[in-house]
């Protein structure tokens, strides 16, 4: 395949998530033509509350929206962690200015949908970025004209694009990931996440400011404001065998009152401050996968979605886009042989960054002599040196 029939199609990414977005950014600037294609009518501001740690914000600033990110950001000053069991605290770890000074990029909290808002407000004034939505890719063939065709379906008909490579941004359940040979599939992992936003002041104080985590025997709970302080992000998670492919069902109160019904009385409370509840099966998609084939690469959630319990999930994503970008500079002689050293680059730190997400899925859910175990270590850890401990993945800069 000759470099110049290649060099007049566009790369079409499907999805229009985090990644997607901040892929389309970041292949954009390397002068490449962009054609995003999601299947949604309208991007809805659904999801729930994310951390950006600096290694994510690193590749936001590159992109250049970290300063429209600001308004909707929160920095939390502190981490705390409590006992779901006797309600004490259990250790503080150091966040803020703290992790800013250390990795020269800030630790924020923010609304997916803020930051999805972002990163699209940016793709459409960028020329030579093309959003077509009700728009889902389905496959990519060869064509005898020395360049690939990306097939797609919007609204029941069949259409098609010249394209050169397609990037799969399309979340846990790709479609593109199908087309890659040997792919995993996702795996329900047994527990569920609820979600909640609810207004900062409609809560006790002790909710505001620092974020939260708190451990008990299979459930645990996350809070942190959002939305610069305004709103609250609680999510609840607990093991349970409810599955579904979507990320925004409607859940009952009092379901979720049940499963946390021997958890200290102000927790309760908080989970009655929100009639309002939505949940998710938490799946995952092993890292160890194939992702890439000939012109097709996956990124973030479709290549590796990972368990919330190390908040990497939308980080790996936006790195991921800045490595894709990075290995596709214009003119790319062979673009099969590009996307292959993309996932080599990238392999073995997102498997190392969900293989500790799967063991902090383990370790929050301890009870008996283990959790006694763990809660005795974390009390004796200091603030900083709990901060410390993931120096390699928060210090991580697109240059590496």
């Amino acid at each position: 395949m000759s470099t110049n029939g290649e060099a007049d199609h566009p790369i079409v990414i499907a999805g229009a998530g985090i990644g997607g977005l901040a892929a389309a950014l970041a292949l954009r600037a390397q002068g490449h033509e962009i054609i995003v294609m999601d299947k949604a009518r309208a991007l809805e501001e659904v999801g729930a509350g994310l951390q950006l740690s600096p290694n994510a914000c690193a590749v936001l600033a590159k992109l250049g929206v970290l300063d429209e990110l600001a308004p909707f950001a929160y920095a939390p000053d502190n981490l705390r962690i409590w006992s779901g069991t006797t309600g004490r605290q259990l250790a503080t770890v150091r966040m803020g200015t703290f992790l800013k000074d250390r990795h020269g990029q800030p630790f924020w909290q923010i609304h997916r949908a803020d930051l999805q808002r972002v990163l699209r407000n940016k793709a459409e004034a960028t020329e030579g970025i093309s959003l077509r939505l009700s728009s889902e890719v389905v496959d990519l063939t060869a064509t005898p004209y020395d360049h690939l065709t990306c097939i797609y379906q919007d609204a029941e008909v069949t259409g098609n694009e010249g394209c050169k490579a397609l990037i799969g941004a399309d979340g846990v359940w790709s479609r593109v990931r199908r087309l890659v040979p040997g792919h995993r599939n996702a795996h329900f992992s047994g527990q569920v996440a609820y979600r909640t936003t609810v207004p900062i002041d409609t809560v006790p104080t002790r909710w505001a400011g620092d974020a939260g985590l708190w451990l008990h025997q299979k459930t645990h709970l996350v809070h942190y404001p959002l939305r610069g302080g305004r709103e609250l992000n609680i999510v609840a998670l607990a093991e349970e065998a409810w599955q579904d492919e979507t990320w925004s069902a409607k859940a009952d109160q009092e379901t979720l009152l049940k499963l946390f019904r021997d958890w200290p009385t102000e927790v309760r409370n908080l989970l009655r401050s929100s009639d309002n509840w939505l949940k998710w099966a938490l799946c995952s998609v092993h890292a160890s996968g194939p992702w890439s084939h000939g012109h097709i690469a996956l990124i973030g959630d479709a290549a590796h979605a990972m368990l919330p319990f190390m908040a990497q999930g939308a980080a790996m994503a936006i790195e991921d886009a800045a490595i894709l970008a990075r290995h596709l500079p214009k003119g790319t002689d062979n673009i099969p042989a590009a996307l292959r050293a993309y996932e080599r680059h990238r392999k073995s730190r997102v498997s190392r960054v969900q293989n500790i997400s799967f063991g902090n899925a383990r370790t929050f859910h301890y009870s008996g002599a283990l959790a006694f175990a763990r809660d005795t270590v974390m009390k004796l850890s200091k603030p900083t040196s709990l901060a410390t401990r993931f120096d390699d993945i928060y210090g991580w800069t697109p240059e590496q």
